[in-house]
């Protein structure tokens, strides 16, 4: 059966970082190379967002932007009956991305040479953050026990010390898509609680589930949680919007709130009208194509796990519960992983996020993204093959 998803749309010289700039950053050229990183999809969003943009531009006057209570109201609604989590409108803060809203807030709650604990490996956007703003990333490594990841509570004490001031939490997890459990979750926030550690939640992949597990927002645990949980979220990932540049910050506590507006304030934030209303579009109209989405993801989740370990000896795909990001481990492959690297970018053409750039943990990995047509799943695979063919030969001799 045929699917929306199947078509291949052409995303050259439309100033796309996925397709435009993987010749500047991997030397691999948009004409015949795979582009398989950065965390965008190949899809076009559900069509009451493209018939939003196209009215106004229609309309042609570009002002700044008002009346956000339908916009709210959206918000509300989606974060109640996909996730059991009842928002107030004034909780919401409306931030330029997720990044951007995490950076301000590790502004708000440190200081300059505070501790910011992650659970790495993980998304390399939060290193960079902890590193920017001058504060210490204090990395805690997962343990991976039957091809998932698991937090070392053991260990987590040792890790830390007086100036650790905010936990960082991806949830789902990326990489490896892990949906954490209700039970994990309340383990590492009263964690935090008994050691007066602001957590800072980023569920920007919350509605992307592949495998029918349950995402818990961190904030409804507990209220006493929830007092100390400062919440991102964005229609973002789901609907692949990231060029829009907006997200929402939702933050129960008046004080964390005020504290939190007031950096956003000094930043200059303020909500752009496109993106509020392709957000509001995309939550009002967009549940259909999101469990389409989701179930094409698995399939193409599927063919790659096939593919992938028949086409190289040793190789292990990580399978994800969340995200549209792949995460393989090259460890018990018989080559070096910089020729591993060379024969994927370089010789078949495949452009990858590269292990080590996520942390402590990711050294032998390579991060497939699977938001793009079965089609170019299949391309990559047979190209996999190809490159990949003496390594078969040697080890079926």
């Amino acid at each position: 059966m045929t699917s929306i998803f199947d078509k291949k749309i052409d995303r050259r010289n439309t100033h796309s970082l996925k397709w435009d700039e993987m010749e500047s950053r991997y030397g691999i050229s948009s004409d015949d190379g795979l582009p398989m990183w950065v965390a965008d999809m190949d899809f076009r969003p559900p069509q009451a967002v493209n018939d939003m943009v196209a009215r106004a531009a229609e309309h042609g006057i570009n002002g700044y932007y008002g009346n956000d209570v339908p916009y709210k109201e959206a918000i509300i609604s989606w974060m109640k009956r996909r996730h059991q989590f009842d928002v107030s409108a004034d909780w919401i803060t409306t931030v330029p991305g997720v990044v951007a809203g995490y950076s301000m807030a590790i502004q708000a709650f440190s200081e300059e040479g505070d501790g910011v604990l992650v659970f790495s490996p993980v998304y390399h956007a939060f290193g960079r953050a902890v590193r920017d703003n001058n504060r210490r990333l204090v990395e805690s490594q997962l343990i991976e026990r039957d091809g998932a990841y698991y937090m070392d509570f053991d260990n987590l004490k040792d890790q830390i010390d007086e100036r650790t001031k905010i936990l960082l939490l991806c949830s789902p997890h990326n990489p490896g898509g892990r949906v954490w459990t209700s039970e994990e979750l309340t383990r590492i926030c009263e964690f935090c609680l008994e050691n007066n550690i602001l957590i800072i939640s980023d569920e920007i992949h919350h509605d992307l589930i592949l495998d029918g597990s349950k995402h818990v927002v961190t904030a409804t645990l507990s209220e006493k949680i929830a007092e100390r949980t400062i919440t991102f979220t964005s229609a973002s990932k789901t609907f692949n919007l990231a060029g829009f540049a907006t997200a929402a910050c939702l933050i129960s506590n008046k004080e964390l709130r005020d504290a939190y507006r007031k950096v956003c304030t000094a930043c200059g934030v303020h909500s752009t009208p496109l993106g509020s209303q392709a957000t509001t579009e995309a939550y009002n109209h967009g549940e259909e194509w999101l469990a389409e989405l989701c179930d094409y993801v698995a399939a193409n989740q599927e063919l790659l796990i096939e593919g992938l370990e028949a086409a190289i000896p040793g190789a292990k795909v990580m399978r994800m519960a969340s995200t549209y990001l792949e995460w393989v481990d090259f460890k018990d492959v018989d080559l070096p992983f910089d020729e591993i690297v060379n024969r994927i970018q370089k010789q078949a053409k495949i452009a990858v996020n590269i292990g080590s750039t996520f942390g402590k943990g990711g050294e032998t990995f390579l991060r497939f993204n699977l938001a793009c047509p079965k089609s170019t799943v299949e391309e990559a695979i047979k190209r996999l093959e190809d490159v990949f063919a003496d390594l078969r030969m040697q080890a079926n001799a």
